[in-house]
């Protein structure tokens, strides 16, 4: 009765409809937690808005903010407890222990804070964002307070020029890797790029600067710099994490590191390279706990998505996602693989790297060091007995030439290619000297795609275009479309922007494309005879929906 509560109080403030409660929650509603990621976890109701109703329904108090904690409450509930549960003890009251939460129902937490603080325990609701900014602000530190508790200048030098590092010993390095205060550094820039949500952390070194950025939603954001003095122990502690040789410091070098954090398991790819000024880190952070394999969360529109689940159900052929690096390629697959997948069916991966592990799907990773290429893998695919094969990459002939063999011996594949648009994908395989014919026969359908950033929808609001806007969208009915951007506030940190969405081109081969490719068409010709909508046009009715800002649209699409 609670969850139908819930509901009641999120259509009744206009939320949400009753068709969209109907179509986002899920069907047999296992606990508050599960509900609340169907709904809140995917974007579909901010958490602030989700977390007045469940404190009405369940008629407890709600918090907008979270002040500072007792300390000797602090000390009694450690910080791994707080962060697993996602609670914040407050303070003693009426000989009971006040915990801020966001899910008031499971019992462990009750017992589990009733044995550390010998009190029992009441609950307030705060919003998710709020309560882990708080557990964060009562438990830790951050970066930038962290250096300059170092009382150092971050712009300082040491005692010689930086061609004198060459002189360090390894074990000086390893011995200034395991200093606390390394350790803790690192931990820290780790710990907030992941709570920032961050794709890649990336520490460069120049001349008298460690330079320190996160990519956030598709772009670099520049945050505090640890201390120059640091930059050979920190980049030395990396790559211990990371399983590297920290004598070799003239050579490109690949790592992992395996963490933990708030109970979700984080995978980092290390790449070390050689530069002027020493050795530039960049860390891939892949969170499992984000993967949302959601083909609503695609972001495709519903001729799109029809188009999508046709090509993905065909019984053999291949399917192409196009795009650039990092433009969500991997995960539109993933998602296709998810949506298909039966115990009837056997599939398979070759990846490089394997980002994300899927249940009941066998995944191979590319290990070129040990002679296992995209091909060689793809060769031992074959002799599987698979359904269905997921290619990571067609990087070269071979690679595209086997894949295509198998699409025709009954055999469903996916792909990716790096090319700008959908219809740029069969001139790609073209230059890569594969057989038109070949091509012809086994192309199911391409599709490109793009990431832009969603609107925060805490600070969202509409405005008048300017005159440059205007001319961008001198091909489009101007005066039909509503902008929007984010005027920044706590939730996006100021950026105006929370999240990314896909804008997508799309299209399956009919018979006059099958017959273009024997005469080997450009990429125009194949975009007028699939009659394409333009990923651009995709963008703009995003725009026009309040998802995304033109700016957004004009920057993934490379437009002038």
């Amino acid at each position: 009765m609670e969850y139908q509560k819930i509901a009641e109080g999120l259509i009744s403030k206009g939320v949400l409809t009753r068709e969209q409660w109907d179509e986002w929650a899920p069907k047999a509603v296992e606990s508050l937690a599960s509900l609340s990621q169907s709904i809140v976890g995917l974007g579909k109701v901010p958490s602030e808005q989700w977390a007045q109703v469940v404190a009405e329904v369940y008629e407890l108090p709600f918090l907008r903010e979270i002040g500072e904690a007792e300390k000797d409450l602090l000390l009694k509930v450690p910080s791994d407890l707080a962060f697993k549960r996602l609670a914040l003890p407050l303070r003693r009251e009426n000989g009971s222990v006040v915990v801020a939460v966001t899910d008031p129902e499971p019992e462990q937490l009750y017992e589990d804070f009733r044995i550390l603080t010998g009190s029992r325990v009441r609950v307030e609701i705060a919003p998710e964002d709020v309560l882990r900014q708080a557990i964060q602000k009562n438990y830790g530190a951050t970066v930038e307070r962290m250096v300059a508790d170092l009382g150092v200048d971050e712009r300082e030098s040491d005692d010689g020029s930086p061609e004198l590092e060459v002189d360090h010993d390894i074990s000086d390095l390893q011995e200034m890797a395991g200093e606390p205060t390394v350790i803790n550094l690192v931990n820290l820039i780790l710990f907030e790029a992941i709570r920032d949500r961050a794709s890649d952390v990336h520490l460069e070194p120049f001349e008298n600067d460690f330079k320190l950025r996160y990519r956030v939603d598709g772009v670099l954001k520049e945050m505090s710099p640890p201390p120059y003095q640091h930059r050979l122990a920190i980049t030395s502690r990396i790559k211990i994490m990371a399983g590297m040789n920290i004598a070799e410091r003239f050579v490109p070098q690949d790592g992992h590191i395996k963490l933990t954090l708030e109970g979700r398991q984080i995978d980092l790819r290390v790449s070390c390279c050689p530069t002027v000024y020493g050795e530039s880190v960049v860390l891939r952070i892949l969170d499992k706990g984000s993967l949302i394999l959601d083909i609503r969360e695609l972001g495709m529109r519903q001729e799109d998505l029809a188009c999508y689940q046709d090509l993905i159900h065909r019984p053999h052929g291949i399917f192409l996602v196009t795009g650039p690096t990092g433009s969500g390629k991997t995960t539109t697959l993933y998602t296709a693989l998810s949506l298909i997948y039966t115990p009837e069916l056997k599939i398979i991966t070759v990846e490089d790297p394997v980002e994300y592990h899927l249940n009941g799907i066998c995944q191979i990773q590319v290990n070129v060091k040990r002679g296992l290429t995209f091909a060689t893998g793809l060769r031992s695919i074959v002799r599987q007995d698979p359904d269905v094969i997921m290619v990571g990459e067609i990087r070269d002939g071979e690679t595209g030439e086997i894949s295509i063999r198998s699409a025709l011996t009954g055999h469903l594949v996916f792909s990716t290619l790096h090319t700008n648009s959908a219809p740029g994908a069969v001139p790609r395989l073209l230059d890569m000297r594969l057989d038109p014919f070949l091509i012809s026969s086994s192309l199911n359908g391409i599709a490109a795609q793009r990431l832009v950033r969603r609107i925060c929808t805490s600070c969202r609001q509409e405005y008048q275009p300017t005159s440059e806007e205007k001319f961008l969208c001198r091909w489009q009915h101007i005066d039909k479309i509503k902008f929007s951007k984010g005027a920044g506030c706590e939730k996006c940190n100021g950026t105006g922007f929370r999240g990314r969405v896909g804008i997508f081109e799309i299209f399956g081969l009919n018979d006059e494309i099958r017959e273009l490719i024997l005469d080997r068409p450009s990429t125009t010709a194949i975009g007028n005879a699939a009659k394409l909508r333009p990923m651009k046009e995709d963008g703009m009715m995003k725009v026009n929906e309040g998802t995304t800002t033109l700016s957004e649209v004009v920057r993934v699409t490379m437009e002038d």
